[in-house]
């Protein structure tokens, strides 16, 4: 059997690797402190899932609208409006998760041989859908800035031309933790005009702010006609499993994207579009508790991590932190997990070789085993 080069291009997912085998020592009776995972460890709001049984009831068991159902629609539109952007119901596209979203917008927009500019490090399926299109990557690495925008914006003016079709910006950053400043997205917005270039911005962690002022590119002057906002309900509700994300775009690009939700996925589930409603509309507190729960845990973490000498840039945003390790920062993950029974993910996956990637997705006594176990087999 031969396979198409669009496959073959792609490598396996190191997070799974990561995944599988801190499963199969489990399954042999380790106990492991699992920091791999890129998921909040609570429970969706309890009025979600009755917004979604009251759904089923309904009987909203059907297709739905392929670009999803009208509520949910003008819900997420007044929810951009409230944040300056000028999207309506008819910008927005429903998915089944934003990673869906993010596909849709790079096989859309992306020909065989079109650039692509990354900035390093990046969650680890910006480069595989990229090369799914087809497209040529260039990487700006931010590791040398503590991981900001701003300090960087010479070495992006570099990479972008106007021979680049495509640029990603994540703020707040997976696997970083970074939340790219007002001057630093107004760079972009100057650079992506001067070129013409479309830029996602991915707001997937937009409510898991630590205090900086998040800003959306699609806000900016010159930045609506360019840019596709690709958010969700995976991160700030804790609805990982429900797989429910949208992108906002110019309704041009909605039309075009569109064709492409309608020949793979048709639609996001329905039912879990009416929890979707009840998300946006009656679970600020819910969201609120979850942020501060991070934000003790992140501080906790970060003076386990001082008592031994360990000072990782402090995350702003997100529930990651990125931890100087080894050069060879996959064996390091590797070697950690088999000892220390500790699992992270090797920051060379992202982009950022001689990191590991670090989740403060789980609880304080969890995280203080975790730094114990990797100091006392000498990983820190």
């Amino acid at each position: 059997m031969e396979y198409a080069d669009r496959v073959t291009r792609v490598e396996p997912s190191a997070t799974l690797a990561v995944s599988n085998l801190a499963k199969e020592l489990t399954a042999e009776g380790h106990d492991v402190v699992d920091l791999s995972v890129g998921e909040p460890d609570f429970e969706t709001p309890e009025n979600i899932v009755e917004a979604a049984e009251e759904s089923l009831e309904r009987g909203d068991t059907g297709y739905a609208p392929s670009n999803g159902v009208p509520a949910l629609r003008e819900g997420i539109a007044e929810k951009l409006q409230a944040d300056g952007l000028d999207y309506g119901a008819e910008n927005v596209i429903v998915t089944p998760g934003a990673k869906q979203a993010l596909f849709e917008t790079f096989q859309t927009l992306v020909d065989e041989g079109d650039e692509v500019v990354l900035l390093d490090p990046a969650w680890v399926s910006y480069e595989a859908m990229a090369k799914v299109a087809g497209a040529d990557l260039s990487r700006v690495d931010l590791s040398p800035h503590g991981f900001q925008l701003e300090p960087a914006l010479d070495e992006l003016a570099d990479a972008v031309s106007d021979d680049t079709e495509l640029l990603v910006v994540n703020s707040p950053n997976n696997p970083t933790g970074a939340v790219y400043s007002r001057a630093a997205m107004e760079g972009v917005r100057d650079l992506a005009v001067e070129h013409d270039v479309t830029v996602i911005s991915d707001e997937i962690y937009q409510h898991i702010n630590y205090g900086p002022e998040h800003v959306s590119l699609a806000g900016l002057d010159g930045m609506f006609e360019r840019t596709v906002t690709i958010n969700g309900f995976s991160k700030a509700y804790s609805m990982t499993g429900w797989r429910l994300g949208y992108l906002a775009a110019p309704a041009e690009m909605i039309g075009e994207a569109g064709k492409i939700q309608s020949h793979s996925v048709s639609s996001a589930t329905h039912f879990v579009q009416y929890a979707g409603v009840e998300a946006l509309e009656n679970t600020d507190a819910a969201v609120d508790e979850m942020v501060e729960a991070f934000a003790e845990r992140r501080e906790f973490l970060l003076d386990l991590l001082d008592d031994y000498g360990v000072q990782p840039p402090t995350p702003e945003g997100a529930f990651y932190t990125m931890l100087p390790v080894d050069e060879d920062d996959e064996a390091w993950c590797t070697n950690a997990l088999e000892d220390a029974h500790v699992a992270t993910v090797p920051g060379s996956a992202f982009g950022a070789p001689g990191y590991a990637r670090i989740s403060y997705a789980n609880s304080k006594e969890r995280l203080r085993e975790a730094v114990e176990r990797l100091a006392d087999e000498n990983y820190l």
